[in-house]
C-alpha cells in the first residue's frame, strides 16, 4: 500500500512541477508567472466576464491569491474591471484583446501538453485514467472533510 501511495504522490507532484515549468515558460513572454495561466484559461471560458469570487471557486484558490493575480493581469493590460458592484471583489473581470490572445496561447499550449503527456495511451486507457482520478479525488475530498472516523 505504501508503494502505491509513494508512486501516486510522486507522480502527481512531478506532473504538477512539470506543468508549472511549462506554464511559467509560456507566461514569462507576458511578464507573468505560470500561476496566472489557470486564471486566463478560466476567464477565457467566460467571455461575458466573471467575478473574482467565481474565479476563487473555479480555480480552487483563495481570495488573496485571486486578488494578487487579477492585479498583475490588470497591470499587464490583460483584464479590465467592468462595473464595481458592491466591492471590487464583485466587479466583472473581462479579458482584453491582449488577455484573450494570451489565454488562447495558454489554452493551445495546455492542449498540446496534454496530448504529448498522454502519448502512447489508448483511448480506453485515457478514459480509465481520468475516471480513476475522479474517483480518487472524490474519495480523498470526502476523507478530508469527514476524517477517518467512518
Amino acid at each position: 500500500m505504501i508503494g502505491r501511495f509513494e508512486k501516486f504522490t510522486f507522480a502527481l507532484s512531478e506532473i504538477s512541477r512539470y506543468w508549472h515549468k511549462i506554464a511559467g515558460d509560456a507566461m514569462a513572454a507576458y511578464g507573468l508567472k505560470g500561476s496566472h495561466a489557470v486564471y486566463l484559461v478560466a476567464m477565457h471560458r467566460h467571455p461575458e466576464g466573471i467575478t473574482a469570487a467565481r474565479l476563487c471557486e473555479l480555480c480552487d484558490k483563495n481570495k488573496a491569491d485571486v486578488s494578487r493575480a487579477m492585479n498583475a493581469l490588470e497591470e499587464k493590460g490583460m483584464i479590465l474591471r467592468k462595473g464595481e458592484g458592491p466591492t471590487l471583489y464583485r466587479a466583472m473581470l473581462v479579458l482584453t484583446d491582449k488577455g484573450k490572445d494570451a489565454a488562447e496561447n495558454v489554452k493551445k499550449l495546455a492542449e498540446r501538453a496534454v496530448a504529448l503527456g498522454g502519448k502512447g495511451l489508448s483511448d480506453a486507457q485515457r478514459t480509465d485514467f481520468y475516471n480513476a482520478l475522479d474517483v480518487i479525488s472524490s474519495n480523498l475530498k470526502a476523507l478530508s472533510e469527514k476524517g477517518f472516523s467512518e
